[in-house]
């Protein structure tokens, strides 16, 4: 005789059936999910439009069951801005790695951020370019080692890493920008906190929201999943601190 059981886990109807494309331990299918997850719980998949990037999450087109747009590489924010100014009605965001936003993209998502679009962008820092083999990042750490620079990052050379968060905080103060990390199950569920007040931010007409999300990449950093996870700790958190910087004035 079966038992009386109880689902409590399954796939997000935002998401479609086909299997993530990402290497073993990657960042992206957890974010993917928490994602998909606040759109259904916030019950705006029918009427959200992503854009995505260039880089490894090129490929999640795919993966959300709504509809999405290619942009060039780094153009996700001046893509984003025509299409929510062209139907207001829309949620509307980008999903960027930081070889995407904080390289060639700087611009875009900066002016996006200074004009307080109201759009919702979804920035995911591991500190390499994936896609292209693990090259040096703006985001990569002072002396971390990169096929670009195997002897890890100079600054007399390339600079010192892009804080994205606080950047963006300086020239938009009342949008909601935010850094979290997916290191352990308890920031997994901030980050999802966050990335739902960022496109609450947006639907309720405050303005521009930002979640960087500080992520693993295995492959690129040749290291199995759980030490990628004690990197994040206690390499990268300290440069990258998580808080909100900066968030919509609320009403009298």
């Amino acid at each position: 005789m079966m038992k009386d059981f109880k689902i409590v886990y399954q796939k997000p109807d935002a998401m479609t059936d086909i299997p993530f494309p990402y290497c073993p331990g990657c960042s992206h299918g957890i974010i993917h999910r928490l994602i998909a997850e606040v759109m259904d719980e916030l019950d705006i998949a029918s009427k959200t439009i992503g854009i995505t990037s260039a880089g490894c999450s090129v490929r999640n087109w795919r993966q959300f069951d709504i509809d999405m747009v290619m942009s060039l590489h780094g153009r996700g924010p001046a893509v984003a801005t025509g299409l929510k100014r062209a139907r207001p009605e829309a949620v509307v965001f980008t999903y960027q790695g930081d070889g995407d936003m904080a390289a060639i993209g700087t611009g875009e998502v900066i002016h996006a951020a200074s004009r307080c679009e109201r759009i919702t962008v979804i920035y995911v820092n591991n500190g390499v370019f994936g896609a292209t083999g693990g090259q040096q990042a703006p985001t990569t750490l002072i002396g971390q080692a990169t096929t670009s620079y195997p002897h890890g990052r100079d600054p007399d050379v390339s600079g010192y890493p892009l804080k994205m968060a606080e950047l963006l905080a300086m020239v938009a103060p009342d949008s909601y920008i935010s850094r979290t990390s997916i290191h352990t199950v308890k920031h997994i569920m901030l980050t999802k906190k966050a990335i739902r007040e960022a496109f609450l931010v947006q639907i309720q007409d405050q303005g521009f929201g930002l979640v960087e999300v500080l992520a693993a990449c295995p492959t690129n950093w040749r290291l199995d999943s759980a030490s990628c996870m004690e990197k994040i700790e206690s390499e990268i958190i300290p440069h990258f601190p998580l808080q909100t910087f900066s968030s919509p004035k609320k009403e009298d």
